[in-house]
């Protein structure tokens, strides 16, 4: 009685365990079908969308109304965002395809840059007809290297998850159609010269230039370890972990921690010069006995002492029992927004809690400042008079295109709301409007 007893809760078991490997089955399958719809789907789109492109730039070289020629940029910028959204949702993260993502850009920003601008006084030149004619012929070929991936694709019934598949594991690639149609497209957007773009086309560079400022020889892993035991202040006795950055970083660093005694240290120095790109400590914040101005004064010392000359405060803020400090280098009394730093010090006993150079480390350089080509009092007019302004300075900041301009900043207030205006010193265009941040905030008191 008892054997038959569990042989039916055997078979029961046996049964239930099918039932459920077969709705996950189900499951998977379901999932597997709908991101394939969504790569196919997404697929076909960048094919439409770039030959869209393609028609659309050719267009805008037919014709000859001013008045149509700033909605068809217009147009040829949103159809680039429209690819780039496209080439997002494709499984090719692990296939190089950043040159093709890249002059998506420069068509983007070029299209853009003159689309918004007022073609009636500075129309096209000569030599932006010529970029867009060079424009419009490598797109064309894009636009036939992707029919062909798209030809191959329907009349193949290729699958887009083989792709993700194939790109994940690290067996041999060369066999599969959709990858080599990319890296065929890829590498026809490689072979386009780089001057036939222009540097007129927003400045952006063909290749990724972050920290390009940074100065200094490369340091050991040894001296790195020295050097963050130093800003840490800890004995010799304490553990220094320290690992180094790997490929693809878009700077070589070492990244340093410790723990000990309920706190914990963590920080990045760059391996050209040993440079401190940030650091963070955290600990339990005691009762409040130091002013945000007296952490503020803190803040700066620090700066100062560790060779950070010519920084400004232009904010500051109070999170609990942490004041936070951003700064903003200055030049010839220009305040350059790019080059910005942000400092955090504990209002117990004014210790560094955090500190973030990355955008300074970025950015920062001796510039060649020009003279502002309009006064600050007809910037002043292209303010809304609504504004009534309390402060004004000159400053570079990035625009939409992330292009270094020269600015008329101007500090003020509307229906008890402050707000920071940006006036092209050279143009008089409003560049940005940004709403201020209170200068002090105060969430809720340490316990």
């Amino acid at each position: 009685m008892l054997r038959w007893i569990g042989i039916a809760v055997l078979t029961l078991g046996l049964v239930g365990t099918g039932v459920w490997g077969y709705q996950e089955h189900r499951e998977k399958n379901a999932v597997l079908i709908q991101a394939e719809n969504t790569y196919q789907r997404s697929f076909h789109d960048l094919s439409y969308h770039m030959d869209l492109l393609h028609d659309k730039i050719g267009t805008t070289l037919a014709m000859n109304s001013k008045e149509q020629l700033s909605p068809q940029l217009a147009e040829i910028w949103r159809l680039t965002s429209e690819a780039h959204s496209d080439v997002g949702q494709l499984p090719l993260a692990l296939l190089p395809f950043n040159k093709t993502e890249e002059f998506l850009s420069k068509i983007g920003t070029f299209s853009y840059r003159t689309a918004v601008r007022d073609l009636n006084n500075k129309p096209l030149s000569d030599k932006e007809v010529e970029q867009l004619q060079t424009l419009y012929e490598q797109s064309g070929e894009i636009e036939q290297e992707l029919r062909k991936v798209q030809s191959l694709v329907l009349e193949n019934n290729l699958r887009w998850m083989d792709v993700q598949l194939a790109l994940a594991s690290s067996e041999q690639q060369a066999d599969n159609t959709i990858i080599d149609g990319f890296k065929t497209v890829e590498k026809t957007v490689k072979g386009f010269e780089e001057g036939n773009l222009g540097t007129t086309l927003t400045g952006v560079s063909a290749e990724n230039h972050d920290y390009k400022f940074i100065q200094g020889q490369k340091i050991t892993k040894e001296k790195a370890k020295k050097k963050a035991r130093d800003f840490f202040g800890v004995g010799q006795d304490t553990e220094i972990r320290i690992t180094e950055s790997g490929d693809g970083a878009d700077v070589a660093m070492y990244s340093a921690s410790y723990k000990e005694n309920g706190k914990h240290g963590y920080l990045d120095l760059s391996v050209k010069g040993g440079h401190l790109l940030s650091y963070i400590v955290n600990r339990d914040i005691e009762a409040k006995k130091l002013s945000l101005h007296a952490a503020r004064t803190k803040a700066e010392k620090y700066l100062e002492e560790n060779g950070f000359k010519n920084m400004q405060l232009f904010q500051s803020s109070q999170y609990d029992n942490v004041g936070v400090f951003s700064f903003l280098y200055t030049q010839d009394d220009v305040r350059v927004y790019p080059d910005s730093i942000q400092v955090k010090v504990g209002l117990d006993d004014g210790e560094l809690l955090g500190l973030s150079t990355r955008d300074y480390y970025r950015n920062h350089q001796e510039r060649q400042i020009s003279e502002p080509e309009i006064s600050e009092a007809e910037a002043r007019k292209k303010v809304n008079p609504n504004i009534k302004v309390q402060e004004a300075h000159l400053s570079i900041i990035n625009n939409d295109l992330q292009e270094e301009v020269l600015v008329y900043e101007f500090l003020g207030v509307l229906d008890n709301e402050t707000y920071r205006i940006f006036i092209n010193a050279n143009t008089g265009m409003e560049e940005k409007v940004e709403p201020l941040k209170t200068t002090k905030i105060k969430f809720k008191d340490s316990v």
